[in-house]
């Protein structure tokens, strides 16, 4: 057997696992080395290290044969018991259907009260506690206990828990609570060896009796580390605060100034001071100093710094213990960031992780038939199709995701079947009906829709027991290779775990479920159940209060320590007040409060170096440190003028913050104008891009050279968008009919277009009852615009061709391209091209005022050499041309040479600055980009 290793360096705790390693040899003296017949019951695995450790040092021997050493919860379950014990999933099942049956709470959350009653009765259990027998017995013991007459909900609640605890006694099972009593009582019974234990705080009832019937048979030796901290003169001042009273506050300062006139809150290895230490510098450090931050990211930076420091001090074993956990996420999120990793010991719930996103996002697709953001969310896990190539998983989402947002497909997954088979009905105006990633290869999206269909069956039934929606999961996961991803993930493999443990746990239980119980169930087990990743090996440690009974760290730095975090705030049972608990025998919320602080004075008597931060500050209001702490540092400044502050690290943070602002980033507060490079200017633009460009420069950057246009939206109701495209569709299906109107009588005209529009509008108003209002929206601006177009055949224009595409070459570098609305000739030649337009005539008049403002109409003269060029102003029922002002030639020439000019100057390097005006930036996508909100009030 190889030695045990010591480290050789003396910490404040050595003192404490000396004096618990003198007895165990005292004790064993006649056996040593062989130690094994010795227990020792630790609080957590973590102190069998330096205990043994201790041993080593003081039984000054080659070798030695350990001391079992083992937590009492790890002992127990070495007793084997019959018969079997019915595992907790069962039990809540069970309860369940028993609430359920009885209908006490309608419409409430049946699983969350499940969950709270179940814990009740455990409690009741582990306490020993046993109901009388009568329901009025009880109820009597009720009032008693809350001091009140009895009401109906006082009635209420007796009835719930005396019957429900009748009702789950009632079948003999042996659950985990009673196994757990039984167990213990063995060990008691067998007992035959000496037994240690470490303890931090006062044992809980249950585990006092335990030892109590251990002592009957073998000596039991009990190392409170709250005793032994009160007889080390470096800890004197940790007792005084945390267990004294505020009333004895300058009898005990003075008793700590004539019995330890160092200051108590340094490191002994001084002995200037009782809790001091002495770098290597010869600068005396203390053992415990306090940090109150001015916001949670301020205390969050400082916790890194410091982390850092210690870091680089060459400290191995660093403890983040969490009050807030909203802290202690930024902290890492900040140690990470600078290529620390951190270890966390209290893990994450399953459902704040991505490998159960993916599980719900899948019920959420089957839930909602399907509805495109949840199918979207979906397929964008990298854990769905893991048993296809990343490309194929990637090329399969991106083609139907263009395919919805182009088409507008909301839901349903046979819709997105027709989809993808190029079977869509009328495409969007100006969209082919396949897009050419599908044309090219429509397998990909093809096969995934095949998979989630197959999937989807699977688990479509209504009901079932939780086992068979279990089982059903993992077939329906199995067939979207959703097993293989989690399986390749260290936090997956645990999910599936998980998932079997339940499954089998499940199997003989016969009670059925809805779907939605079971996702509830689902998604309560996976909030209750956590993940640890142990794959992560580093010096820093995320970690909670009470896992640090026993142990040392090089350093320790607490977060989060306000009031409102320490002593830490439980939500504590639904069932039952203090009064009622105490009566009972059930522990109270005074000792919860009493164990956080017994853990705190644990934690700064084993460690030398400790620093507390806490937010001073919050909204612009005082937050106040824990009152633990707020009577340490009070009894510590009273005694010796010292408050405990650390100054040191706010100076360093605004020595950091000088250094940022002596080397400032680039100025982000100032308008962003580019220089494009060749590569990014466009060879082809169209009409509606030459807008973009007069209205502003950036936006046509970002838009046409970057390509950031945001993805269409899936209009899931109608917008007026929709309203001018239906518009659009129907004037050219209309006139492709009727190029004529004069050839007709009027009422024929006027019955087809209505016979057009029903069928056009049909889709939507099928879809969307509020379609019916545009539909008759357009019904009303019939007449008006039969009128107009009547009026147009008079002067001599005749209809000529509608949706027109274009493509114009300006030069070998550039061409414009588009699609025009319509086009109308005279029989002497003359020309004129319209487009439509869904709004009120004066907002037109306003658009072409100024010459080159809208370059929409003489861009489309110039491609046809039109001799007049309008805007159709389509506006319930008035349908009005609106002309551009300006001579039409001159205008369109201009046009075209400013436009030739801006590229040529954009090829020689000039910038593209975002100056748009306030009407441009109003529903600008590219606003969050430029940032115009900062620079502009600059």
């Amino acid at each position: 057997m190889e030695p045990i290793k010591d480290s050789g360096t003396q910490t404040a705790s050595a003192v404490f696992f000396d004096s618990v390693a003198r007895h165990i040899l005292a004790q064993h003296k006649n056996e040593i080395p062989d130690l094994r017949r010795a227990v020792v019951l630790l609080p957590n695995y973590h102190v069998a290290q330096p205990l043994a450790q201790a041993l080593a040092r003081a039984a000054q021997q080659p070798a030695l044969l350990l001391p079992e050493m083992i937590t009492l919860n790890d002992w127990a379950q070495t007793v084997s018991i019959e018969p079997a014990v019915t595992p907790d999933t069962c039990r809540a099942t069970a309860l369940y259907q028993a609430l359920r049956a009885r209908r006490w709470f309608a419409d409430a959350d049946l699983w969350g009260i499940t969950s709270e009653l179940l814990s009740l009765l455990d409690e009741l259990t582990q306490h020993h506690v046993t109901l009388p027998h009568n329901e009025e017995d009880f109820l009597a013991q009720l009032e008693r206990a809350y001091q009140a007459r009895r009401n109906a909900a006082m009635q209420f609640e007796a009835r719930v828990v005396h019957e429900l605890w009748y009702a789950m006694s009632a079948d003999g099972e042996l659950d985990a609570a009673r196994a757990r009593q039984q167990r213990l009582a063995q060990l008691a019974q067998q007992a035959d060896a000496p037994l240690v234990v470490l303890l931090a705080s006062a044992l809980a009832a249950p585990e006092a009796r335990f030892l109590e019937a251990y002592a009957e048979h073998a000596p039991v030796k009990v190392f409170d580390l709250r005793e032994m901290a009160a007889q080390q003169p470096e800890c004197a001042v940790l007792q005084l605060a945390l267990c004294g009273a505020v009333s004895h506050l300058r009898d005990q300062a003075t008793h700590l100034r004539e019995h330890f006139p160092q200051a108590a809150l340094n490191h002994p290895s001084t002995k200037p001071s009782v809790l001091s230490s002495v770098e290597g510098s010869g600068r005396t450090e203390r053992r415990l100093s306090l940090f109150g931050a001015h916001s949670l990211e301020q205390e969050a930076r400082a916790a890194e710094a410091q982390v850092r420091r210690w870091l680089l001090a060459g400290k191995q074993s660093i403890a983040l213990v969490a009050q807030d956990r909203l802290v202690a996420r930024r902290v890492r999120a900040l140690l990470e960031r600078a290529g620390v990793l951190v270890r966390d010991e209290s893990g994450w719930t399953f459902s704040t992780l991505a490998v159960s996103t993916v599980l719900m996002r899948w019920l959420d697709a089957l839930q909602s038939d399907f509805y495109h953001q949840d199918l979207l969310d979906l397929l964008k896990s990298p854990f769905i199709f893991a048993d296809q190539s990343a490309q194929e998983r990637k090329q399969a989402v991106y083609q139907l995701e263009q395919l919805v947002r182009k088409h507008g497909v909301a839901s349903h997954l046979d819709a997105f079947f027709e989809l993808a088979h190029g079977e869509t009905g009328a495409p969007a105006r100006g969209t082919p009906v396949c897009s050419p990633l599908l044309r090219s290869d429509p397998s990909a999206v093809q096969m995934a829709l095949a998979r989630l269909r197959q999937a989807a069956e699977v688990l479509r039934k209504n009901s079932d027991t939780l086992g068979g929606w279990l089982r059903a999961l993992d077939d329906s996961l199995s067939i979207l290779g959703v097993l293989q991803g989690l399986a390749a993930d260290e936090a997956g493999m645990q999910l599936l775990q998980a998932l079997q443990t339940w499954q089998q746990e499940l199997a003989a239980d016969n009670t059925r479920f809805s779907r939605a119980e079971w996702r509830h169930w689902l998604a309560q087990q996976l909030d209750a159940h956590t993940f640890r990743d142990f794959t992560i090996d580093s010096p820093v440690l995320l970690t909670h209060l009470a896992a640090t009974r026993w142990r040392h760290f090089d350093a320790v730095l607490l977060l989060g320590c306000d009031a409102s975090h320490l002593p830490g705030t439980d939500s504590g049972s639904v069932w039952f007040n203090d009064a009622v608990r105490g009566t009972l025998g059930l522990p109270t919320r005074e000792v919860d409060v009493a164990r956080q602080r017994d853990d705190l004075l644990a934690l700064l008597a084993m460690n030398d170096t400790v620093l507390v931060t806490w937010q001073a500050s919050k909204n612009g209001e005082k937050n106040l440190l824990s009152p633990y702490l707020e009577m340490l540092r009070a009894l510590h400044e009273l005694a010796y003028g010292d408050e405990l502050a650390e100054r040191e690290l706010g100076v360093l943070l605004e020595q950091a913050q000088v250094r940022t602002a002596d080397f400032p980033l680039p100025d982000e507060a100032a308008m962003p104008a580019p220089v494009v490079p060749q590569s990014l200017i466009p060879r082809r633009i169209s009409a509606s891009g030459y807008n973009s460009l007069v209205a502003c420069p950036y936006q046509f950057y970002a838009r046409h050279m970057l390509r950031l246009n945001e993805l269409d939206e899936v209009r899931e109701g109608v917008e007026k968008r929709d309203y001018g495209e239906w518009v659009h569709d129907i004037l050219h299906r209309f006139h492709q009919q009727f190029p004529v109107l004069g050839e007709h009588p009027r009422a024929a005209l006027e019955q087809a277009l209505q016979h057009i529009s029903s069928e056009v509008f049909a889709p939507a108003v099928e879809r969307d009852y509020l379609a019916r209002a545009w539909l008759l929206r357009w019904q009303q601006a019939i007449p008006a615009y039969l009128d107009a177009q009547l009026k147009g055949e008079a002067e001599g224009w005749r209809y000529q061709n509608g949706e027109v595409p274009f493509e114009l070459p300006l030069t070998e570098e550039l061409t414009m391209h588009g699609r025009i609305d319509r086009v109308d000739v005279q029989s002497e030649g003359a020309v004129r091209v319209l487009d439509y337009k869904m709004m009120e005539a004066t907002r037109l008049r306003s658009k072409l005022k100024e010459a080159g403002e809208d370059v929409q109409l003489p861009c489309y003269a110039q491609v046809y050499e039109a001799d007049e060029a309008a805007f159709l102003s389509i506006e319930q029922d008035k349908v009005v041309p609106v002309v551009p002002p300006q001579d039409l030639p001159e205008l369109a020439q201009a046009n075209i040479e400013r436009l030739l000019a801006v590229f040529a100057q954009m090829r020689g390097g000039a910038a593209l600055p975002a100056h748009g005006v306030d009407e441009a930036c109003a529903y600008c996508e590219m606003r969050g980009l430029c940032r115009k909100s900062d620079w502009s009030a600059a």
